[in-house]
């Protein structure tokens, strides 16, 4: 690209960015719009506000062959939003893009598979992870943002902050989730997370400031999950009701 294409394309991209936090999108979500940006750009090395539908009908082409649909949906999703608040123009073209209709049933875990799963995890925080999340019916980053003080034991009850949709609730908390997260916390103390992250030296680890990472977490449970010889597919799958008996509230 021309450096005064390339910048040209910053200002654009900036823009991008500051538009998608003004219409009040998570952090997720603008990183995977703004990468749609990044990706069709560099798919033609060329600032996006010059390519036409002709070109865009190319591009998703190639990317209906290369990659799934959930993430030709975002791409879609994430132009649609530059071409609306920062190039200020008609997205008409994008009805070219149609993701097919599919309807799957979610994978569910079995009461003895989670069991299994909790059993053979060696690792006191996956474990309390692992029995956090089935327990309470959790999504894997609502556990990882769980805070000290989201707890409330005389109400036996936790505070879910900003789940889906920007939503908060209130999830009953099983007696033995809440005796196994005290024990971990009683491990690290750390001020703030639940489940603070564990990587670096013993005085990085002491000095936590942020929770553990999604894409370690993620890959210790999928080992666990081979290891158990689980066929279904993770992270996307559930706890069958009802819950363990070790995971009543009254256990």
């Amino acid at each position: 690209m021309k450096p005064n294409e390339q910048k040209r394309f910053d200002q654009l991209y900036q823009r991008h960015l500051r538009a998608l936090k003004l219409q009040g999108y998570s952090d997720k979500t603008m990183d995977v719009y703004a990468r749609a940006v990044r990706r069709v750009t560099a798919y033609y090395d060329c600032c996006p506000d010059r390519l036409t539908t002709e070109q865009l009908e190319t591009y998703f082409a190639a990317l209906v062959d290369s990659h799934s649909w959930s993430t030709v949906k975002v791409d879609r999703n994430g132009l649609q939003c530059f071409w609306k608040h920062v190039l200020k123009r008609d997205w008409s073209w994008l009805e070219i893009v149609k993701a097919p209709q599919v309807r799957s049933l979610p994978d569910i875990l079995s009461v003895a598979e989670v069991e299994q799963l909790i059993g053979a995890t060696c690792k006191l925080r996956y474990r309390v992870f692992l029995l956090t999340t089935y327990s309470m019916g959790l999504r894997l980053g609502e556990t990882l943002a769980l805070e000290v003080g989201d707890i409330d034991a005389q109400r036996q009850q936790i505070h879910i902050r900003r789940g889906k949709g920007h939503k908060d609730r209130l999830v009953p908390l099983p007696d033995l989730t809440y005796r196994a997260l005290r024990a971990l916390w009683c491990k690290h103390r750390r001020p703030r997370w639940l489940f603070p992250s564990a990587v670096g030296s013993p005085e990085q680890i002491r000095r936590a400031t942020t929770p553990m990472d999604r894409g370690g977490v993620q890959a210790a449970m999928q080992a666990v999950v081979a290891q158990c010889g689980i066929k279904k597919k993770f992270p996307s799958i559930r706890c069958a009701m009802p819950l363990p008996p070790i995971c009543s509230s009254r256990a």
